[in-house]
């Protein structure tokens, strides 16, 4: 049962288990040579958190809201397009899991089922992001389709112009999930697709035909969060995609402080990659991350137990979040500034399971 994981680490466990080696090896790797993936866990294992004591911690606050939703943790379960393969349930699953625990969710445009059939059969907050897999008009409809079915927010994700090699994947032959999956219904799409052609143009036509706040997943650098918000963009998200895109690219822990300054409180800035413990979503936020994304976790949580399953993965991240700021003497998460964290040396290799290090000794 899932009430029954007392630890992240056991739901890791039990995931392995259940998923065949291709799929294992799609959720867990990334890109070529998957440096960037090592760095974002690299980049959270670099900091360490400062302690003060002699504070009152008898009571700790981690709930903050965003785009109006009041959020039980500052945590978003980011879009995968294929979790459904993880649990049959899929992106339905994912909902009934914010909607019990408090959180948000960004359902992709490749996850099943639909948005607008998710919309339907669950009221929980939510955000719909997309690939555009498609021309301008074919665009232009989602978006309104989006608005109309009641999201909280558009995310257009724009480090995806083109499709990585994913060497774990090309190794073993392996297709990709969503490419792969019998009845899948997605939305119909014309030959043509924008994704590798976006410009900044693009931003202005969503914002100028639209009133929906418009996430842009997939910032790197200063300059272009700079761009995002003087297009009118809502939320900026750095991410890289887990690694999955770019080979040999910078952490997101790494680019969101220079993010942070460029944004000047413009507008929120969330922030995915390697996050998978309590203390993980405490770095982010020390370093001006408004919430952050979590995905890797989201689908082994899926593959451990679905609904249930997920719930309890942020459970056990609130109480992780709860006890560390405590011991650090912080009462809310909004008593987190960068000078809680402070440089440290890494003491386990960087994977992409190093945050549970016991996994290696058996446990």
């Amino acid at each position: 049962m899932a009430a029954d994981f007392t630890t992240l680490q056991e739901m890791v466990q039990l995931a392995r288990s259940a998923l065949a080696r291709g799929e294992w090896d799609y959720l867990t790797g990334a890109a070529e040579t998957e440096t960037t993936m090592k760095r974002n866990r690299l980049a959270l294992d670099r900091l360490a958190l400062r302690a003060r004591v002699m504070h009152d911690v008898s009571q700790v606050h981690t709930r903050r809201s965003l785009l109006g939703v009041d959020l039980r943790i500052p945590v978003l379960l980011a879009p995968i397009g294929s979790l459904q393969v993880f649990e049959a349930g899929g992106g339905l699953s994912v909902a009934r899991a914010v909607g019990e625990f408090g959180v948000m969710q960004i359902l992709s445009s490749v996850c099943q089922p639909d948005f607008e059939t998710l919309a339907r059969e669950c009221d929980a907050p939510k955000i719909h992001q997309l690939y555009v897999h498609g021309d301008e008009p074919w665009m232009m409809d989602i978006i309104a389709r989006t608005v109309a079915a009641g999201y909280k927010g558009f995310c257009l994700t724009a480090d995806t112009q083109i499709y990585s090699r994913r060497e774990r994947d090309l190794l073993k032959r392996y297709l990709p999930m969503a490419a792969r999956q019998p009845g899948t219904r997605l939305p119909r799409r014309p030959a043509v697709t924008m994704q590798p052609s976006m410009t900044w143009d693009l931003i202005d036509r969503i914002k100028d035909r639209f009133d929906i706040p418009l996430i842009l997943k997939g910032i790197a650098c200063a300059e272009d969060a700079d761009l995002a918000v003087r297009h009118g963009v809502d939320v900026i998200y750095v991410s890289n995609h887990g690694g999955r895109q770019l080979d040999h690219g910078q952490a997101t822990l790494e680019t969101l402080p220079e993010v942070v300054q460029a944004v000047a409180g413009r507008v929120p800035v969330i922030v995915d990659g390697g996050i998978m413990r309590g203390t993980d979503i405490i770095k982010a936020l020390a370093l001006g991350a408004r919430a952050v994304g979590i995905g890797r976790l989201e689908a082994l949580a899926m593959a451990a137990g679905g609904t249930p399953a997920v719930v309890r993965m942020l459970e056990l991240l609130e109480i992780e979040m709860q006890l560390n700021l405590a011991s650090m003497g912080l009462s809310s998460i909004d008593q987190l500034h960068p000078g809680s964290v402070v440089p440290a040396q890494p003491v386990v290799p960087p994977h992409v399971l190093s945050a549970f290090p016991l996994l290696s000794e058996g446990y």
